[in-house]
């Protein structure tokens, strides 16, 4: 209307890598917690072994060589993204081959993912038990927030042609 894009459209921020879409544990879609198919980086190992164990998996391959369903699939995709290249071939190749267990690739998955979050989980417990920290940064956090918004509010009145009284 005002031949003016000022609320582009944001772009994900990929670290100059080729963005990975992480799917959820019931076979569907993309982890999220809305879904409540997700595994979040705070969850204790116990949370990500109990969800991890509940996935959505199928009756198993009938025929060498046949490719893992969809949310077997998913699981193969979390695994490529957390596990060492060897697990992720043995599986594949329990897969191809018609020997998969999916209790023992669930098992193995829910290490690799206690093992690539733990750093993670134990920083944001640090930070969650520092009170005084966490009440400079929302303090800083509401400044920041309330001089952007203040720009941003002048500079979309100008361009709608808002004058103040």
């Amino acid at each position: 209307m005002y031949g003016v894009n000022y609320f582009p459209e944001p772009d994900a921020y990929n670290f100059c890598k080729k963005l990975i879409k992480v799917p959820g544990l019931d076979g569907t879609g993309k982890m999220g917690k809305s879904e409540g198919n997700g595994i979040f980086l705070a969850d204790s190992p116990e949370d990500i072994r109990k969800k991890v164990m509940r996935a959505v998996t199928d009756e198993g391959p009938k025929t060498p060589g046949e490719k893992p369903s969809e949310p077997v699939k998913n699981l193969f995709t979390i695994m490529k993204i957390v596990s060492d290249h060897s697990t992720y071939s043995y599986f594949m190749e329990k897969h191809a081959s018609c020997e998969i267990r999916y209790g023992d690739m669930k098992k193995q998955l829910a290490e690799d993912i206690i093992k690539v979050t733990d750093p993670i989980r134990k920083r944001i417990n640090e930070l969650m038990a520092d009170n005084k920290y966490l009440a400079r940064v929302v303090a800083g956090g509401a400044e920041k927030a309330r001089a952007s918004a203040s720009k941003t509010i002048k500079e979309v009145r100008e361009i709608i042609g808002y004058r103040p009284f």
